[in-house]
């Protein structure tokens, strides 16, 4: 064998270990797929599911399983949606809503619905106007929280087939048009003024009834100090008829010159000179007095 032919030999074999050496190393490549954290391949194999690969290092089969999609599982926010509804008493309101999902089963959302977004607008937007119809709209204004939670409860069973999963949702604002707002607030104006005068009226109310019990107390002191006096002035009188049962009239004509000497007292102790003319019967009744008083003492 000349040099030729060995060398010819030789770049035959080598051209084919190389093309092998190609072979396995494009192989490889296609067949080992490293999925991120956040996101999960749909694999197809001749354009039917064949798997959905979770994060890290995944193997398919090279040339016949193709990734066909890369799903991001991150949560998303739909961009905020306005729509009109009209309560149960006939206001017309303007809602904005948001929703936030992330995608739970790739192989159903990939399969059975195209666009995402706007499939979930449309339908959350169906259910706000549905649920803001059977709501008057003091109720959607002060029940907002039980409203979100219904409209996301309806939201969810409406998307669970496109393995979407809604976890939240939010109405951002409820506008309503001028002349609405106007009437409003002549409404909350008048129900100030109300509270006011009730306010007003139940002061006056308390005041008054503060008044009637402050003399109803006055009255009732009264009535306790004349009825303590009245007890005294019966004890009095019952000491004096228990003296006079006991000691007989001399006691009762002592109490008398007693009191007479205590009014004589009385008179002289006054302002000034004073001349006091008594009658010949009153001297010679307080001449009796003092002799009693003598004869007591």
């Amino acid at each position: 064998m000349n040099s030729e032919d060995f060398l010819s030999q030789f770049v035959g074999s080598n051209i084919v270990l190389l093309l092998i050496a190609l072979f396995i190393i494009v192989s490889i490549f296609l067949g080992v797929r490293i999925v991120p954290q956040s996101e999960k391949f749909v694999v197809e194999r001749f354009g039917r599911l064949q798997a959905v690969l979770g994060p890290g290092i995944n193997f398919i089969i090279p040339f016949l399983d193709r990734v066909r999609h890369k799903i991001s599982i991150l949560e998303r926010q739909l961009p905020t949606m306005s729509q009109d509804a009209i309560t149960r008493d006939n206001v017309l309101v303007q809602v904005e809503t948001s929703v936030f999902y992330r995608i739970l089963n790739p192989e159903k959302t990939v399969y059975r619905i195209r666009d995402v977004d706007g499939a979930i607008s449309t339908t959350v937007a169906g259910i706000v106007r549905s649920e803001i119809g059977m709501m008057d709209l003091d109720d959607v204004q002060s029940n907002r929280t039980q409203l979100i939670a219904r409209i996301k409860s309806q939201v969810e069973d409406a998307v669970d087939n496109w393995g979407i999963e809604v976890t939240r949702t939010e109405i951002l604002d409820v506008n309503l048009d001028q002349a609405t707002r106007d009437a409003m607030l002549q409404q909350l104006n008048a129900e100030r003024a109300r509270r006011a005068q009730v306010t007003e009226a139940e002061g006056k109310k308390r005041a008054v009834e503060l008044q009637a019990d402050a003399e109803l107390y006055a009255a009732e002191q009264i009535a306790k100090a004349r009825r303590i006096q009245a007890d005294a002035e019966a004890y009095a009188t019952e000491v004096v008829a228990k003296a006079i049962a006991d000691n007989g009239l001399e006691a009762a004509q002592y109490q008398v010159a007693l009191k007479q000497v205590e009014a004589l007292t009385k008179v002289g102790d006054g302002p000034g000179n004073q001349m006091i003319l008594l009658p010949a019967d009153a001297v010679d009744a307080f001449k009796n007095a003092f002799g009693m008083l003598k004869g007591r003492s």
